[in-house]
């Protein structure tokens, strides 16, 4: 009989660090392989692992996420470090427990007093620079250009019902019109944003979930953490944090520590319409009981908003 998954970490832990693991409990939430907290004689431990009969690719792959926080440990970026690495099928690896919050301001409990919501931010703008700039060393990944980001969340539009994304034809047409020549491409961690981020305070001392991770256009990532700046994006769903920085000031933040950047208000948009349509495939699927979760009910609202202020940023 093959040894469980807490009996294989049990022994590397073991083996590799010279401590005793004591308990071993699954964590709520996650889309992307299943997580476990892991306490020992020694230190706490987060184990993210490849599930059961599940092919370890696209958010599966536990090496992928390991071998890019291993690359970042040399850099200005902080993330967990990585304690064990096991490769052998189901692979996993264990990375070091940060102490701190991961709370999305406009959309997490427990809320998020005002005015550290509005400095976990900008310390957020100010590091995503030095993220954008670092060279991945010899892992090459390739990167998707404006149009081919588009050309991506257009598919996943196109797979929700019309009516549950209505306008979102008209956004994406404003898109299409005109698309910014793609610049320089960094490294994006895919989906940037507080709830992310574990912060000590107003710093941020751990960035976190790496499942997409890739080389792309820096722009589309600011475009995506700018959604998360203003509360009135998510109504039913958020709140609306006064004193959050607007998207201008998070730009200027963003552009002090790095390049310049051109059209970010095309991507602003963007970052609306895929929000949007993640929105409308989670209630798709909720609808057609696929994932029965009564909260998606919440959600027509929030698309309408998302794809009003789409719009309107493009049709100025």
């Amino acid at each position: 009989m093959s040894p469980t998954l807490e009996q294989r970490v049990a022994a590397r832990l073991r083996a590799d660090l010279g401590v005793s693991l004591t308990s071993f409990e699954r964590l709520p939430g996650g889309h992307s392989g299943l997580t476990f907290r892991a306490e020992t004689s020694g230190e706490s431990y987060v184990v993210k692992a490849v599930p059961e009969g599940s092919k370890p690719i696209g958010r599966h792959d536990m090496l992928r996420q390991a071998r890019i926080m291993q690359v970042l440990a040399h850099t200005p970026v902080p993330v967990p470090s990585i304690a064990v690495v096991d490769s052998d099928e189901p692979a996993w690896f264990a990375m070091e427990l940060v102490v701190g919050e991961s709370l999305e301001p406009v959309l997490d409990d427990p809320a998020v007093a005002a005015d550290l919501a509005a400095a976990r931010m900008r310390r957020a703008a100010q590091l995503l620079p030095a993220l954008h700039a670092v060279d991945p060393a010899d892992i090459s990944v390739p990167a998707l250009t404006p149009a081919e980001e588009l050309a991506r969340w257009a598919r996943t539009l196109g797979a929700v019902p019309p009516e549950l994304v209505a306008g979102g034809d008209r956004l994406l047409a404003l898109l299409q019109r005109r698309i910014p020549e793609p610049m320089t491409p960094g490294l994006v961690h895919g989906d940037y944003r507080l709830g992310n981020i574990i912060s000590a305070g107003p710093e941020p001392v751990a960035l976190i979930d790496w499942e997409i991770w890739s080389m792309g256009d820096p722009r589309v990532e600011l475009g995506w953490f700018h959604v998360f700046a203003d509360g009135s994006n998510f109504p039913e769903v958020g709140r609306e944090v006064p004193g959050l920085p607007s998207a201008a000031e998070l730009l200027d933040i963003y552009c002090a520590g790095g390049p310049t950047l051109a059209e970010q208000t095309w991507f602003d948009a963007l970052g609306r319409l895929k929000m949007a349509a993640i929105m409308g495939h989670n209630l798709r699927r909720h609808r057609e009981g696929r994932h029965h979760d009564p909260d998606q009910e919440k959600l027509p609202a929030t698309i309408t908003r998302l794809i009003e202020t789409g719009t309107a940023l493009l049709a100025a």
